[in-house]
């Protein structure tokens, strides 16, 4: 493997590597290669979610670091930009590992165990052929599950333990999918109708998950919940390292804090002002109300809903393009579709496949929920879909010119790609795409929901108390319960949905403050570059050095915004 590498940087390029390392981490996770749209592998499962397949993955990343490295200071720009964006992910790869985060991958929303029974949801289901990937995909998934139960024993016996809180979730989580007509029904349901021959397969691979799945809940609460740490927040340590992972940028937390307090603040001005537009003298939860209930301003079926979305999203398009983006025509459909039956609760974007035969697009999972207040769905669709996470990652997987394969991909800062959705939210505004002052208040009320984001997930992880300014228990030390119920407040949450956020910040730290931290970088960064060059700045010019050159860390981003 050494000799490998030795050979790797003598003989190729930045984006000669990065083909051969798109390729190699592929053969090494055919689930990461089913995400990517790539075929021959869907059929497998492959070592990844055990431990000795994260260390092969660890060894390849530590090969290629060693290769694109000499290469950092590459006389050609796009070479150099492939090795410098590339250098920045492995490290963060890297440092995740030393840290151990691998062997705490068990969380409420965004670990290993999600994405065994979500893979399914991106395979192909056209052909006869697609149905047995899935099938045999379905008679082996034993596998991952005792693979992952695996890799989780060892870190638990050095230390590495996983909140009870998160393992409780997923134990509640894989009850569910083990119960009758669960999202492993799903899976076979079309490949049934479709191919009889493969029905009796489909349903035995069907029973065999859910057997799987329901042997996976009972390990965790047997062997796993008992000894469980009964703390939530991970403390400083390990909070910083992984908030600068997901930024791409060194961010205080305990300043980002206090910058939190102040943006709800301010939020919340912006949030009456705009009320009384609606309402004039009304107070603003009434106005809420108001947006929430009344029927001439909803959308009353799911299918109603979504072609609101896609007609905004098409005229945004047609609007924008050429004006303030550059759109290639690969990125003009934009599918608007439901999410899978048991999806969490939200909106999502589904990025596209390599080639484009999988187009990208948004995806509501909307539960039970068959009425649709349209007024905060405004400023989501453009969050999600353009010109937000659409337009973004279409933009650099259009890029094959100027952006190496793997930075195409593979590379993702949640700083950098949600700064820039919640960028385009605002920018939407700005650009008059709120004609009722309805979409404008749900705009700032989403805002409000991320700036809650920032307080509560570095409030619970740091152990900070709630700030003096704050109606509900100021100067209190943060709770589950409490930040639970500031989130039904400022993030307009049912209590359910609550709960269901307070927990994702929990397994997950250091994520949910990127939304509002990112924009606020993306916004600052305008700002110099408006300063910087004058009367040369240019609007959309800004916009297509952001997101023509892909995701990458902020603080490179600056650099090359600014140059």
């Amino acid at each position: 493997m050494l000799r490998q590498g030795r050979a790797l940087t003598a003989s190729r390029t930045p984006f000669e590597l990065s083909d051969a390392y798109v390729d190699e981490s592929a053969a090494l996770d055919p689930v990461q290669s089913t995400s990517l749209g790539l075929s021959g592998r869907d059929h497998l499962w492959g070592e990844a979610f055990g431990l000795d397949g994260h260390l092969a993955r660890i060894d390849l990343v530590r090969r290629y670091r060693a290769a694109f490295a000499e290469h950092a200071e590459h006389p050609d720009a796009r070479e150099q930009l492939a090795a410098r964006v590339m250098l920045g992910a492995l490290d963060e790869e890297l440092a995740a590992h030393e840290a151990g985060e691998h062997l705490r991958d068990l969380s409420h929303l965004a670990s290993s165990f999600q994405r065994i029974r979500s893979t399914f949801d991106l395979m192909k289901t056209d052909t006869e052929d697609d149905w047995r990937a899935i099938c045999a995909r379905l008679d082996d998934i034993d596998r991952p599950y005792s693979d992952l139960r695996q890799r989780l024993a060892v870190g638990r016996a050095r230390g590495h333990q996983v909140a009870a809180r998160q393992v409780a979730s997923v134990a509640q989580q894989a009850r569910r999918l083990a119960a009758p007509d669960s999202a492993y029904d799903q899976v076979a349901s079309g490949g049934s109708a479709l191919f009889p021959g493969l029905g009796d397969r489909l349903a035995a691979g069907v029973l065999r998950a859910k057997r799987a799945v329901a042997d996976f809940a009972d390990h965790l609460e047997r062997d796993v919940l008992p000894s469980a740490p009964a703390r939530d927040g991970v403390g400083l340590e390990r909070y910083r390292p992984a908030l600068d992972r997901a930024m791409g940028l060194d961010v205080d937390p305990v300043e980002a804090y206090a910058w939190g307090w102040h943006e709800l603040s301010r939020l919340l001005s912006e949030m009456r002002r705009a009320a009384t537009q609606i309402a004039p003298g009304a107070e603003l939860e009434e106005v809420t109300r108001l947006l929430e209930t009344d029927p001439a301003r909803a959308a009353h079926s799911p299918q109603v809903f979504l072609d609101f979305i896609a007609a905004r999203l098409e005229h945004a398009r047609e609007q924008l393009s050429g004006v303030h983006f550059d759109v290639d025509p690969r990125l003009a459909t934009i599918s608007v579709e439901l999410a899978p039956v048991g999806s969490p609760l939200g909106a999502y974007y589904q990025p596209p496949s390599e080639d484009f035969s999988r187009p990208g697009g948004v995806r509501y999972a909307v539960g039970e929920q068959t009425v649709f207040p349209l007024y905060h769905q405004v400023s989501t669709a453009y969050h999600e879909g353009f010109p937000g996470h659409h337009l973004q990652v279409g933009t650099a997987m259009t890029r094959a010119d100027r952006l190496c394969r793997a930075h195409r991909v593979m590379v993702w800062y949640s700083g950098y790609g949600e700064g820039w959705a919640m960028y385009t939210e605002r920018l939407m505004g700005e650009l008059g795409f709120f004609e009722k002052p309805d979409y404008e208040l749900g705009m700032l009320a989403k805002q409000l929901y991320r700036a809650a984001r920032v307080v509560v997930d570095i409030g619970l992880h740091l152990d900070l108390p709630i700030d003096a300014s704050s109606p509900l228990d100021p100067g209190e030390p943060w709770s589950f319960d409490r930040a639970a119920a500031f989130m039904r407040v400022y993030g307009h949450r049912t209590p359910a949905q609550a709960e269901s956020e307070v927990m994702r910040y929990l397994g997950w730290p250091g994520q949910a403050p990127t939304y509002k931290l990112g924009e606020r970088e993306i916004e600052a960064l305008r700002n110099d570059a408006r300063a910087r060059f004058g009367v040369r700045f240019s609007l959309k010019d800004f916009h297509e050095r952001v997101i023509g050159n892909g995701a990458m860390r902020l603080d490179l981003l600056r650099e090359i915004v600014l140059a």
